[in-house]
């Protein structure tokens, strides 16, 4: 059997964006594969839930995203760059018996959450323009001569002016129309706000998601739920409510939609409610201590709602009953003490995207043995079936590794930690021999409010880790979802200590196993993993080196550079850079960057605005000044999303960096990386000797 390298991720299919046709018996989803270092290829494709081989439904041109059948299941709607030289979106439409897709709309902004009327007649869409985009029509139809133009210099009046990896520059997202016979564009909303998440209560009722109309949106999470009636063109709001990313799922006059306390902000759990036009507001997971799931938004089945949420360790979908409610329309939310049902959790999977239709769910899911397929449950019987099996010829040539589950109590840092257990996993290399010892590397994940499975996009760094001969540990340390509201407030004001605490705890009890060699440990982690990695390298020298991704380094230099992001600070921390700079300086890893001796590798994207690379920049230099082993190393072109969905070439390189970052330290005859030259051992550079030589 090969072993699983950094590289092997140009040869891993992805599938994404399940969604079952009205009658249940087939599934539409995005089929995506590396096409080169720098892109992608998605297309559509389409398989029976009763079996059979899975087939391509679009042309492998552009990027395809976001299927969506037609009511009555004769068209499939999706989004496409096909015959575009830029990354916008387009809406497309494809008659599923067969003939050539016809492209619906040529807009400035894109085209984005695409939703069918019940009747089939239109199609509601979400696009991002500026007001000059709409006095100019470009959002209607984009002139054949109209190139775009970087704004120069950039003049920002918003609190939040960029996100992601793009600057607003003065967009906003509008919500739109499209008749499909004659392919006329209806512009929805045109305030200076931000819509979201369209659906339809019936054939003349769109509901929609907006910021609410105060002074500073970007500064709250002040929503409104909006009717719009097409006969009358009016759009009334019907509920105001809080979350940072609005989710609606509508079934006739009834909405469901993501809730977060806007008190609490980023240290609640996201709750699910239920607008009753008639019968008020009800919490449906009032009975249940989980966070709702962001991945996949909630979707009607008859009078059940369906949701996903992380759940010990692996993910879960659940639904719960929602019959016609009472209560005065006036009143606080009413708490539904039924406890929803799970349908769907295979222990330690990811699910990364669901469907429910006509009594079946499809879903996609990973597992230690294969990072993901696609998967259809019968909700009556609850039996399973496995559609696709995407990688399976790879997954036949390579070992992969199965992972040992690790349950500890957590650290001794915080309140009530002897109440809890944590909950971690251990994953050997191939061809392993206990009665050897091996170096471990250790993961801290993001979030900070987040959980880890042993699958998901984490699944090949994992594997690839242990196959170049390292034991690999991982771990859900409070502070993480899925365990509770407890477990996930315990790191309130106190980011490092409590997380040390626990990664610490899971060392020692992995250590406990005598193949682990405790001289050679290495650390590594991204976003509030890379807060970490950096904190733990100034707390300690436990660590032989560590790898510090896209990180949270200067809480001041964080809120005032990052996105929304700065929320983190004022909700985790309950302060401000003006009202206790000390306290902040203390709980940022700069703060005790002096202290660190341990060999780190600094990685940073260059167009990450969600962590800025400025704070990554000001703690590389600290190490610089003090003498530590250390090199930054910058990907242009790429955001915080780099582990996850960056350039094919990144993911890669930046894999392997950390690899031979952790050889050069671990006394496996190879020199420190700074003792090489900069590309040597990596994939990329030795494509590039090959090349040459030839």
């Amino acid at each position: 059997m090969d072993r699983i390298e950094a590289a092997d991720f140009h040869e891993l299919d992805q599938v994404a964006s399940p969604r079952l046709s009205p009658d249940g018996s087939q599934v539409a989803y995005v089929h995506r594969r590396p096409a080169d270092d720098t892109e992608y290829e998605a297309t559509i494709h389409i398989v029976d839930t009763d079996g059979g081989n899975p087939r391509r439904f679009t042309l492998a041109e552009g990027v395809d995203a976001e299927p969506r059948w037609s009511p009555s299941g004769d068209r499939l709607a999706f989004t496409s760059t096909r015959g575009a030289d830029d990354d916008r979106q387009q809406l497309w439409v494809l008659p599923t018996d067969g003939g050539e897709a016809t492209q619906v709309t040529d807009v400035v902004g894109g085209v984005s959450e695409i939703a069918w009327s019940p009747d089939g007649g239109r199609i509601a869409f979400v696009q991002r323009i500026t007001s000059e985009d709409r006095e100019e029509d470009r959002d209607l139809a984009v002139p054949e001569e109209y190139e775009p133009e970087t704004p120069d210099p950039r003049v920002e009046d918003r609190t939040v002016y960029r996100t992601g990896q793009q600057y607003h520059d003065g967009k906003r997202s509008q919500v739109y129309l499209v008749e499909l016979d004659g392919e006329d564009i209806e512009r929805v909303t045109t305030a200076d706000r931000d819509h979201a998440s369209p659906v339809w209560g019936d054939a003349e009722t769109l509901y929609f998601a907006c910021d609410a109309d105060v002074p500073d949106p970007d500064d709250s999470l002040a929503t409104e739920i909006r009717r719009y009636d097409l006969d009358s063109g009016d759009a009334e709001v019907v509920h105001e409510t809080a979350t940072f990313q609005p989710q609606l799922a509508a079934s006739g006059d009834r909405i469901a939609f993501s809730y977060t306390d806007p008190d609490e902000g980023t240290m609640a759990q996201t709750e699910l409610h239920l607008l009753d036009e008639e019968g008020g507001v009800h919490v449906l997971t009032a009975a249940l201590d989980r966070s709702l799931g962001l991945e996949a938004a909630p979707v009607w089945g008859d009078d059940t709602v369906y949701f996903s949420t992380p759940d010990e360790g692996a993910t879960a979908v659940w639904g719960i009953d929602a019959p016609e409610q009472t209560a005065d329309p006036d009143s606080e939310p009413q708490a539904v003490e039924t406890e929803p049902e799970r349908i769907a959790r295979d222990e330690w999977s990811a699910i990364a995207g669901f469907h429910v239709q006509n009594g079946r769910a499809a879903y996609v899911q990973s597992s230690w043995d294969h990072p993901g397929d696609l998967f259809a449950a019968d909700l009556d019987t609850g039996d399973q079936r496995r559609l696709t099996e995407c990688n399976a010829e790879y997954l036949s040539e390579h070992a992969v590794q199965e992972p040992e589950e690790l349950r500890y109590p957590v650290g001794d840092a915080g309140e009530r930690a002897s109440e809890a257990t944590a909950q971690g996993w251990l994953l050997t290399p191939p061809e392993f021999d206990p009665d050897e010892q091996y170096p471990m590397v250790v993961e801290v994940h993001g979030g900070p409010h987040a959980m880890w499975t042993t699958s998901g996009t984490m699944w090949h760094e994992f594997q690839t880790l242990a196959a170049r001969g390292y034991v690999v540990f991982w771990s859900n340390p409070r502070g993480s979802t899925g365990y509770g509201e407890e477990y996930m407030q315990a790191i309130e004001r106190d980011w490092g200590a409590v997380t040390t605490s626990d990664v610490l705890a899971g060392i020692e009890e992995a250590a406990e196993r005598s193949f682990v060699d405790e001289e050679r440990l290495f650390l590594t982690g991204g976003s509030f993993g890379g807060y970490m990695t950096a904190w733990l390298v100034g707390q300690t020298d436990r660590f032989t080196a560590a790898v510090s991704q896209r990180g949270v380094y200067d809480l001041t230099g964080f809120y005032g550079s990052t996105d929304w992001a700065y929320k983190l600070v004022e909700d985790e921390f309950d302060t401000t850079p003006w009202e206790d700079p000390e306290f902040l300086w203390e709980h940022s890893p700069t703060g005790h960057a002096h202290e660190v001796d341990t060999p780190t590798l600094v990685m940073h994207s260059e167009d990450d605005y969600r962590t800025p690379i400025c704070t990554a920049e000001l703690f590389y230099r600290i190490l610089r000044k003090h003498g530590v082993d250390t090199r930054l190393v910058r990907y242009p072109d790429e955001g915080h999303e780099l582990s996850r969905s960056g350039q094919p070439g990144h993911i890669v390189d930046r894999i392997e960096r950390i690899a031979r970052w952790f050889d050069g330290y671990a006394d496996r005859d190879v020199p420190p990386a700074l003792e090489r030259d900069p590309d040597a051992g990596l994939s990329a550079a030795d494509a590039a000797d090959s090349t040459t030589e030839e």
